[in-house]
């Protein structure tokens, strides 16, 4: 089997709805399969992590942006898996959330897009945006922090 034969394979069971594909030959034996059985996006909650920063002397070089300190009530939400960030939909619609909306437990904040399938993130508890930390369509890293949110 070569590559081109090994792309299209990949592609018939994107565009199909296969969730498992085992194929065997003589020399061979391939084995995909899609992560769970939902055919529509996969939703995912993380616990929020609530920081804490020291206040450092500020410099005249710094920005105002990194010198903006938490509080108990503000809490970063981090991305729950590696992807690339969508803060909407699709390109015609509007943005889930943006700075200063208030924001209930399961609403979405965005999309990671992993491995060709779009997930959608949701809010662990309520609060309002103070500022989203990555631009639309980068790619994130699990961890990485998206949101800056004030709790309820």
């Amino acid at each position: 089997m070569d590559l081109s034969e090994l792309k299209g394979i990949i592609s018939l069971m994107q565009k199909s709805d296969l969730t498992d594909l085992e194929i065997e030959t003589q020399d061979l034996k391939l084995r995909l399969a899609r992560p769970g059985d939902s055919k529509g996006p996969v939703s995912y909650q993380t616990d929020a992590i609530p920081v804490q920063i020291r206040k450092e002397p500020t410099t005249a070089a710094s920005s105002p942006t990194n010198e903006t300190e938490l509080d108990e009530d503000t809490y970063i939400f981090k991305s729950p898996m590696v992807g690339t960030f969508y803060r909407k939909p699709s390109p015609d619609d509007p943005t889930f959330v943006s700075s200063g909306d208030k924001i209930n437990k399961g609403d979405v904040l965005c999309i990671i897009e992993a491995m060709k399938v779009m997930n959608e993130v949701q809010a662990d508890q309520g609060g309002e945006i103070i500022e989203i930390l990555v631009e639309d369509s980068v790619s994130v890293e699990y961890g990485q922090p998206l949101f800056k949110i004030r709790k309820k």
